[in-house]
């Protein structure tokens, strides 16, 4: 159902997939990017990419719960972070890490960029994710 390559004639990525291939007849779920608000709409995390990432994850697990997947089947992000720092980029994805999205792993990119659209908004995750057959077939 799910491939996940990593080239062995490129760079070894460190902790993700060069791609994903899913057989075709697959469910796939496309979710929109999950953004820092909290359920009343507020932002979580001012001026703190690292708790906004932690907010942006509890979010993107709870779209895919309500797809029928999990962090287990994301097959590819990805990670918007308004800075152009490494160290900050770094720090975002090593919240990424440790939410269990890489332990497929699934291919990623990291972006830095000017701005998203929410004030104050510093990081953001859009994904594709595998929904497996609730009978296992």
């Amino acid at each position: 159902m799910l491939k996940r390559v990593t080239v062995p004639t490129l760079f070894p990525p460190p902790r993700y997939a060069h791609a994903s291939v899913v057989e075709t007849g697959t469910r796939l779920a496309f979710l929109a990017g999950s953004v820092p608000l909290d359920a009343d709409g507020k932002l979580v995390g001012e001026g703190d990419p690292v708790r906004q990432a932690r907010q942006v994850l509890a979010n993107l697990d709870e779209q895919l719960r309500a797809a029928g997947s999990d962090m287990a089947h994301v097959v590819s992000t990805d990670v918007y972070v308004v800075s152009s720092a490494p160290a900050v980029l770094s720090a975002v994805w090593d919240v990424v890490e440790a939410s269990g999205l890489s332990a497929g792993p699934h291919s990623s990119t990291l972006i830095g960029v000017a701005c998203l659209g929410y004030t104050g908004q510093l990081v953001e995750i859009t994904a594709t994710a595998v929904v497996p057959d609730p009978d296992g077939v």
